[in-house]
């Protein structure tokens, strides 16, 4: 009796440190869940979901992304860090830039010159975006669903800058810029007031691991995003009968929008709801 007892309670004694440790073996020996010490990657498994539907049902808009909004809009590079078998600090970066040429041929605006010839008017279209983001993340579960739960913080940024450069020079012959790209008489450059972000909230999900150290997760967030954008800048180009006077102003010059805007916003889904795909190693 005293053997089946010791025995037992061996069993049970085995039985919590894999719990604690979540040593699940796969018939090659290799361990399904993260440890202590693992880092971790993860993806977007939104463009998997499309493709598979898309492969199944022949349709090619499948549309997964139930409640994303604004922080989910800066899926970046995501990865963890797991400091123990039931903790993980995350981390989250976007650096993004981007930039786009238009090309419009327009009349030459010189009166002595052939009227069948033409000049380029050409505008260009800069942005640059950033987004960081830190969590602490919390695992429970010894089988291969297990919960995750935790807090995060972000911060984001976004700029934007179009310039229009004139093929026509102004002069006594061309005493304005054509209005090409409908952005205003004379205008050479557009800066949209800087937007700023910050969004705080706790998440909570599930990752389904569905061969060693790959899991899919899913997670539904609340909390709370502000975003802000400041004045932006228009400058423009006019004669005055013997040179080109340059001038720039605040505000976007429309009586209509708003030049300055602010946005609060305390809900369930602020950063949406996730789909990932995680890779685990040490």
């Amino acid at each position: 009796m005293r053997k089946t007892v010791l025995f037992t309670a061996a069993l049970l004694a085995a039985s919590a440190v894999s719990a604690q440790t979540g040593e699940i073996t796969s018939s090659k020996g290799e361990n399904y869940l993260s440890q202590d010490g693992d880092w971790g990657l993860t993806f977007d498994a939104q463009p998997v979901l499309n493709y598979v539907g898309n492969l199944f049902n022949g349709n090619q808009n499948n549309n997964y992304q139930a409640a994303l909004s604004w922080a989910n809009s800066y899926w970046g590079i995501q990865g963890k860090k797991l400091v123990d078998a039931n903790t993980a600090y995350r981390g989250m970066l976007r650096i993004g830039f981007g930039s786009n040429k238009s090309t419009e041929l327009v009349p030459t605006a010189d009166p002595n010159d052939d009227q069948n010839n033409t000049t380029e008017d050409v505008m260009k279209v800069g942005n640059f975006d950033l987004a960081i983001g830190v969590g602490l993340e919390k695992r429970r579960g010894s089988t291969r669903v297990v919960g995750v739960y935790g807090a995060e913080v972000f911060i984001t940024l976004d700029t934007k800058k179009t310039t229009y450069e004139y093929g026509d020079a102004l002069s006594t012959t061309n005493t304005q810029h054509t209005n090409t790209f409908n952005q205003g008489m004379g205008v050479t450059e557009k800066k949209d007031g800087s937007a700023f972000g910050f969004g705080l909230g706790v998440f909570g999900g599930i990752e389904w691991f569905v061969a060693p150290k790959v899991s899919l997760s899913g997670e539904y967030t609340w909390g709370l995003a502000l975003v802000s954008q400041g004045l932006g800048e228009t400058t423009t180009e006019t004669w005055n009968g013997t040179s080109v006077v340059t001038t720039t102003v605040e505000g976007n010059g429309d009586s209509e929008t708003a030049d300055k805007t602010s946005s609060f916003t305390l809900d369930t889904g602020v950063s949406g709801f996730d789909l990932g795909i995680n890779f685990y190693f040490q």
